[in-house]
């Protein structure tokens, strides 16, 4: 049985408006992964991964490339209890 991790994700720059969030659902399922990628009031975004660890790490990388558009500033990552998230849904919705 593999252990699940999830890691919370705060995205800043120009990331909004440039199909962030749709890639990086894109690449959250290419990584199987679920979680969510959402828009924040502040401009930033924030991505919530559940998975294997490698992959969220994976994903740590790509999200500080971004999509091909975006402009990422800085990504700050929170470790999160997996055993908290039993509310995620499968899948990765973007929002």
């Amino acid at each position: 049985m593999t252990t699940m991790h999830a890691a919370r994700f705060l995205v800043s720059g120009r990331v909004q408006g440039v199909a962030f969030r749709a890639y990086t659902r894109q690449q959250a399922l290419v990584l199987c992964l679920r979680g969510h990628a959402v828009n924040l009031r502040d401009g930033r975004v924030e991505v919530l991964a559940v998975g294997e660890a490698d992959a969220i790490d994976r994903l740590g990388e790509w999200l500080r490339q971004g999509s091909p558009l975006a402009r990422v500033d800085d990504v700050q990552r929170q470790e999160v209890s997996a055993g908290d998230l039993v509310a995620i849904e499968d899948g990765f919705r973007i929002g």
